[in-house]
């Protein structure tokens, strides 16, 4: 029966997300949700260790983690209970009665910025400007006040404007702009972000509905994250962010409970106008804005189609900051008069989907327990739970099982079982410092996430690998003392030293990963590497042209697979692959077989701009990654720990997919 139970959920993962009916949804729900209140039954009546003091207060301490993270686990599976909407097959109807429509808002599109470097910001600027909806106005709300700032938004067409006092931090800067705006439509981009070329076309339709207030659209990115690329599995992890934007937030689009996520939407200004604009004194200004607005009746929708995509974190420092000023403005969030707790108008399911998000942040600190909690078997010789082999095999392997097996179907492919906890591994830690300090009164408060930065030479993120080393010493001492345990006293059958056995060994495993993704390699050119194929041609000033394929592309170089050997690279080279782009002139970097690494020559403006509108700013360029085959990623990632991984460089680069 227990195998039955273990295997039953293979029937339903087989099929595709567009595919799978609410039924099988739900029947895998009702299976996860009767499994987890057995094994909980059991934890709570026949595995607790009462024999001391001690081992009474460390088996209910893992009890009190097990139970809460499992039951919270279950409420996004519940929310998920209800049919929640794809937009994604509305949005060719939408925008064909919008086009049908007498209807041309002007849109006011505002790019708040503060210290971003130029090559980043022109990037956002030229996307927003090269719209192909015309009645747009774009206004740079500069909060550093920088003249070449200015410059560039001048000589790109934009709109500029520096406050003299900078209150309410990003807020403040948008509420400024909205005075100097009378657009009937509102569009916000991080001064990193860049919108594709048809992004407002595509989202314009859904405000049709006058009762809209506001159209979310998901992040992606044009730079692999620090988990994957210093560990150099950027080709078998998905970004962190993907399961958010390909299932948490349309499940919370089922509910009315859509959360504005601060750049890439679209809202209608007498919506924001009705709440007195942004909201000022949040951290997360963007999560309590929606909140407020929802909470005034007004409907947030979300779109599943990505229509820009921005720069990721470079650092794993840089990363784990911005994960603490988003654990530190959802927390902040519970005690504001428009947070998840207060807010009035909101339904009880939508209040339970806004929390849903702050219970997030909160599973750092059970997590840890379960980080900690492995040591007590060799450290401190206590079992904190009970178990047998048939324990083991009637009532952990078919939950965890099932939950394993399941969890990418659940997620709609948006993630794997395992290898997505990685992140979590190095989070947890500074989480729950955020936590703790939050708690206290003393949260750091909004900075701005450093982009486009060189490095000469890698190095350590030392305030986030000392505790993951003494994590590992402990862990190791404590899988030694294990392994001689079980050598005086025989294997046996499956019990709890040997339950304790495997707990930290993959406990060691953990802490070591996250430790080697700790380690920044160089990064001597930082602009955003693509991968694709796509057919180009070289030619020269000779009237020689030779076929290719794009391989790797940037602003900075191009990488070419050729059929036969490379030919000669001259001073007159250049590169042609579409009509969008000039021929771009071409400079030999380095060859290696029938491949070429090639930088780009002195481009001009034009040439420039073509370049930048053709990588970013296409129409339909970034795809829904799948996870790949896990079992193979674990076998990848065990390589990388036992023999690391290259610095990025020529013909291997840190590349994020581009569809041609």
């Amino acid at each position: 029966m227990s195998l039955l139970l273990l295997l039953w959920p293979l029937a339903l993962i087989q099929r595709p997300e567009t595919e799978s009916p609410l039924w099988a949804r739900r029947s895998l729900i009702l299976l996860i949700s009767v499994l987890t209140l057995r094994y909980l039954s059991w934890r709570c009546t026949a595995s607790l260790n009462l024999e001391s003091s001690v081992s009474t207060g460390l088996s209910g301490l893992l009890l009190l983690a097990e139970s809460w993270l499992l039951i919270t686990g279950l409420l996004p599976l519940w929310l998920a209970w209800r049919r929640f909407p794809d937009r994604r097959r509305e949005a060719q109807a939408r925008l064909q009665a919008w086009q049908a429509s007498q209807w041309r808002p002007h849109v006011d599109i505002l790019v708040p910025t503060y210290g971003e470097p130029l090559e980043v910001l022109q990037r956002s600027l030229l996307g927003c400007t090269q719209q192909s909806y015309a009645h747009t106005s774009v206004l740079v709300l500069d909060d550093a006040g920088r003249e070449e700032v200015k410059r560039l938004a001048k000589r790109l067409g934009c709109r500029y404007q520096h406050r003299p006092e900078r209150l309410h931090a990003k807020a403040g800067n948008l509420n400024a702009g909205l005075s100097e705006c009378h657009g009937e439509l509102v569009a916000v981009f991080d001064a990193d972000f860049i919108p594709q070329h048809r992004f407002l076309e595509r989202s314009i339709g859904f405000l049709l509905d006058p009762d809209v207030a506001l159209l979310q659209t998901p992040q992606s990115f044009i730079n692999a994250d620090p988990v994957m690329r210093n560990l150099r599995m950027e080709s078998w992890l998905l970004p962190d962010e993907e399961s958010f934007y390909r299932w948490i937030e349309p499940v919370r689009d089922g509910w009315g409970a859509v959360v504005c996520a601060g750049t890439a939407f679209v809202v209608r200004r007498r919506a924001l106008d009705e709440i007195g604009g942004f909201v000022e004194g949040a951290l997360s200004e963007d999560y309590v804005t929606g909140i407020a607005l929802r909470a005034q009746g007004w409907k947030l929708l979300y779109l599943q189609q990505k229509l820009s995509a921005g720069l990721a974190a470079e650092s794993m420092e840089d990363f784990v900051r911005q994960r603490q000023r988003w654990a530190n403005g959802t927390l902040q969030s519970l005690g504001l008069p428009h947070g998840p707790l207060r807010a009035c108008g909101l339904s009880p399911g939508q209040r339970l989907a806004y929390l849903e998000g702050v219970i997030h942040w909160l599973n750092n600190l059970p997590r840890l327990v379960l980080m900690l909690m492995p040591l007590s078997y060799g450290l401190v010789g206590i079992a904190p739970i009970l178990l047998d082999q048939r324990a083991i095999i009637e009532l952990m392997l078919p939950l965890w099982g099932t939950v394993l097996l399941s969890i990418g179907w659940l997620n709609r492919n948006s993630r794997s079982a395992l290898l997505t906890e990685l992140t979590g591994w190095v989070l947890t830690v500074p989480l729950v410092v955020s936590l703790i300090c939050q708690v206290l009164g003393s949260s750091v408060g909004f900075q701005v996430t450093p982009k486009h930065r060189q490095r000469s030479r890698g190095g350590w993120s030392w305030l986030l690998a000392l505790p993951l080393i003494v994590l590992s010493l402990f862990n190791l001492a404590n899988l030694l003392e294990l392994v001689h345990q079980l050598m005086l006293q025989g294997w046996g059958e499956l019990g709890a030293l040997q339950l304790g056995l495997v707990w930290a060994g993959l406990n060691l495993l953990g802490t070591l990963v996250a430790l080697r993704a700790c380690w920044n390699p160089p990064q001597s050119d930082p602009s955003p590497w693509l991968s694709l194929d796509h057919a180009a041609n070289v030619t020269d000033a000779g009237g020689h042209s030779h076929p290719c394929r794009i391989t790797a592309i940037s602003e900075s170089g191009v990488e070419l697979a050729f059929a036969t050997k490379v030919p000669p690279i001259v001073a007159s080279s250049q590169l042609q692959w579409t009509t969008i782009v000039p021929p771009l002139p071409v400079e030999l970097l380095k060859i290696q077989e029938r491949r070429a690494a090639l930088d780009w020559g002195e481009l001009n403006r034009r040439q420039q701009h073509s370049l930048i509108h053709w990588l970013f700013c296409s129409d339909g360029i970034w795809p829904d990654r799948r996870p790949r085959q896990e079992v193979l990623g674990l076998l990848m990632l065990l390589k990388r720990l036992l023999f690391g991984g290259s610095d990025p460089q020529a013909f291997d680069r840190s590349l994020v997919p581009r569809r041609s």
